[in-house]
């Protein structure tokens, strides 16, 4: 399973549970399993973190080569599953306000529709199903296209991340 991330995994886990200076464990991992293709991060998304507060550490940490070599997937993105994803999860007639509040979810999920037995997307997100247009949640959208999707606990959990992991990758 190749499993791709959404921005709020990483933010959340640096503000929250695994700060890069406290637990730099964690981010190695990562590293390590982008190594392995096990975890990437789309170009849009990607685009997204490093767009962040330029002095803080999760920006620099995505800023650095080895992060960007491991992490970043390197693959094109199908737009007509884009505009696809968009419509049908979110509304055809969205505003532009509307489009910018969605971010670069739509591309997250097409990334994984384009490989859907192989991949899943992790996000902090949680179902609010009766949330509508802009205010979906992934997990819900994801759901409505039979994308798999998790939360970084489970991915986690499902990933064997320990923080002892390089004496027992």
């Amino acid at each position: 399973m190749l499993y791709l991330l959404d921005a709020n995994v990483l933010i959340d886990a640096d503000r929250d549970y695994y700060p890069i200076e406290s637990v730099p464990e964690f981010w190695e991992w990562l590293i390590y399993m982008g190594k392995k293709g096990e975890v990437k991060i789309p170009l849009e998304v990607y685009e997204e973190i490093k767009e962040g507060n330029k002095e803080d550490a999760l920006t620099i940490w995505v800023k650095t080569a080895s992060t960007e070599d491991a992490l970043l997937l390197t693959e094109q993105v199908d737009a007509i599953l884009v505009s696809r994803i968009t419509d049908e999860g979110y509304a055809p007639d969205l505003t532009d306000n509307e489009v910018e509040a969605i971010g670069r979810d739509p591309f997250l999920i097409a990334y994984a529709m384009a490989k859907i037995k192989e991949r899943c997307v992790v996000t902090t997100e949680v179902s609010r199903p009766r949330r509508l247009r802009e205010n979906r949640h992934l997990p819900d959208v994801c759901g409505g296209f039979g994308v798999c999707c998790c939360n970084t606990f489970k991915f986690i959990k499902d990933s064997n991340f320990t923080t002892n992991w390089k004496t027992n990758p």
